[in-house]
């Protein structure tokens, strides 16, 4: 699981976040994402409301019944064991977290599944890869820009980073062309008008255009 999960971020170079969509919505931006190239999705828990990680698990379980085959899925923002457990339940195969928690990073490996730990500072993206993180996510990385990430990976070429936070069609290929092996984009492959009016052929659109700009 862990491997199907490298290859596909590798080959898709795109990882699409979904944060607080019901099921369904997801499953429908799931289906737009893959069918524009993109290999691995992300739903996200919300930490401010507990009730609603079954929906995030919800989310979680359709995709995997759904295109299982076709596209990896997991859990971002996880900070702890018990939404590890409930992401694994769910056949979720990976998870993604905004900070780097050792332990956490050597328990969900541990599982099998793949873990994309959060980092700024080369201490923290060190840690995290030794600790078995399959990628290392810079974030906030829109903030930081890519000559930070150049910086980042002068010393540390051995780590696979990916890009997250502030990613959009526009700055794309400038992290990949420091060295990223990968993006993780949210609000541009979500946006919330196309959702509400089921445009799901424009959502397409934007996963095609940014999967063509990490390739450029």
């Amino acid at each position: 699981m862990k491997e199907k999960v490298e290859q596909a971020v590798r080959d898709g170079r795109v990882v699409a976040i979904m944060r607080g969509m019901e099921p369904e919505t997801c499953l429908r931006l799931a289906e737009a994402y893959l069918a524009g190239g993109i290999r691995a999705v992300e739903v996200t828990y919300v930490q401010t409301d507990r009730a609603l990680w079954v929906r995030t698990t919800a989310a979680i379980r359709a995709i995997a019944e759904r295109f299982g085959g076709e596209l990896c899925v997991g859990a971002g923002t996880v900070l702890n064991s018990e939404q590890l457990a409930m992401t694994r339940d769910a056949g979720g195969e990976f998870i993604v977290t905004p900070n780097t928690r050792p332990a956490l990073i050597r328990e969900c490996v541990g599982l099998g599944l793949a873990a994309i730990p959060g980092a700024m500072t080369p201490s923290e993206a060190v840690e995290a890869y030794d600790s078995g993180a399959s990628f290392v996510k810079i974030f906030p990385a829109g903030s930081l820009g890519p000559s930070y990430v150049k910086a980042l990976r002068a010393p540390l070429a051995h780590i696979p980073f990916l890009a997250v936070g502030g990613i959009t069609p526009d700055n794309a290929a400038e992290f990949m062309r420091v060295g990223c092996v990968g993006i993780g984009v949210s609000g541009a492959l979500t946006n919330r008008e196309l959702v509400a009016a089921g445009a799901w052929d424009r959502i397409t659109d934007v996963a095609k255009t940014l999967v063509e700009r990490t390739r450029t």
